[in-house]
């Protein structure tokens, strides 16, 4: 049974922003275990590190979407009543959102979170009966490790940047997501269509790596992600259009591949929690403060502006990535 509840819901790579942060308190509280509120199709990711015991799924999204039915009143109680079987010694708020704040009212324990100097919606901090001081200038992972060592009493100063997750954690893959050659997985979606590279680009990134001998996989999460894909897949050889795939199935696929590309998302994070290398692209957004990072320093290499919209610097990138 776990002492320590985390609210840490959304989206897929604040969720990864997290793991280190548990991994921290392991190291420094043995046998210590978690349980951790996330959104219904994040779900997995938690479930990957050895010091989380329970997950506890919400539905926030689909919820709000129609919140006067039946079934969403339903789906909403049950949760409430999931969520206070147990008591607890610490709930941590590390999203700082007022959607989060409530969740973190409606468990059983002492509520901690982040100030209102720390936090993102400051009327947050008001759910809070302790409060902790982290910058805000700190990268997100750093943000998360601190909240967490502040609350439970240690220092992270001398503690080495570790996910904690390792592959023998995954779903096996199915014959039919396994390639038969050495590829690259290439994350070429995100939320925003203004941070992804055109299908100009790719189209003059692809030959450049699959004529030395590889092969690209494109994953893809919706509609408007698989017809991008499909088209690529069309239009070159040696690319193959996945499948939809299940997180555990994309974490599998990324630990297997010679190395990653992919545009700024979430699963870019996950790549780095498996301390891949490759290349994260930040055409109209900046790193600093919550860009990939690898236990490897640099293994992922970020390149923003100008140099991420440059596909043959890109590729000649990469080609130096894979030994040419």
């Amino acid at each position: 049974m776990a002492d320590h509840l985390i609210i840490k819901t959304s989206s897929l790579g604040d969720i990864v922003h997290m793991l280190p942060a548990l991994t921290d308190a392991a190291r420094c509280i043995p046998s210590i275990q978690f349980d951790w509120v996330v959104e219904e199709n994040f779900a997995p990711v938690p479930r990957w590190h050895p010091n989380v015991n329970r997950v506890i799924s919400l539905a926030i999204r689909r919820w709000r979407k129609d919140l006067r039915s039946k079934q969403t009143r339903q789906q909403v109680k049950q949760f409430k009543q999931q969520l206070q079987q147990q008591h607890y010694k610490k709930i941590i708020d590390t999203q700082g959102l007022i959607k989060s704040a409530v969740v973190t009212r409606w468990a059983k324990g002492e509520r901690w979170g982040y100030d209102k100097n720390s936090i993102t919606e400051s009327l947050a901090c008001w759910f809070y009966q302790k409060t902790v001081s982290v910058s805000r200038q700190r990268h997100a992972i750093t943000r998360n490790r601190e909240i967490l060592a502040q609350t439970l009493g240690y220092s992270i100063k001398n503690l080495p940047l570790d996910y904690g997750i390792s592959a023998d954690q995954n779903t096996p893959l199915p014959q039919s997501l396994t390639p038969t050659s050495r590829y690259l997985i290439a994350f070429h979606a995100t939320s925003r269509e203004d941070k992804e590279w055109s299908l100009t680009r790719w189209d003059a990134f692809i030959p450049q790596i699959t004529q030395q001998g590889y092969c690209i996989l494109f994953p893809w999460g919706n509609q408007r992600e698989y017809q991008r894909a499909k088209q690529l897949a069309e239009t070159h050889h040696n690319v193959i259009c996945l499948p939809q795939c299940s997180l555990d199935e994309l974490a599998t696929l990324t630990q297997r591949a010679t190395a990653v590309i992919g545009m700024d998302t979430g699963l870019m994070h996950i790549a780095a929690a498996f301390n891949q290398r490759g290349i994260a692209l930040y055409p109209v957004t900046q790193p600093q403060l919550t860009g990939v990072l690898t236990t490897t320093p640099n293994k992922i290499e970020s390149l923003s502006g100008k140099d991420a919209l440059d596909v043959d610097f890109v590729a000649n990138k990469m080609l130096s990535i894979l030994g040419f």
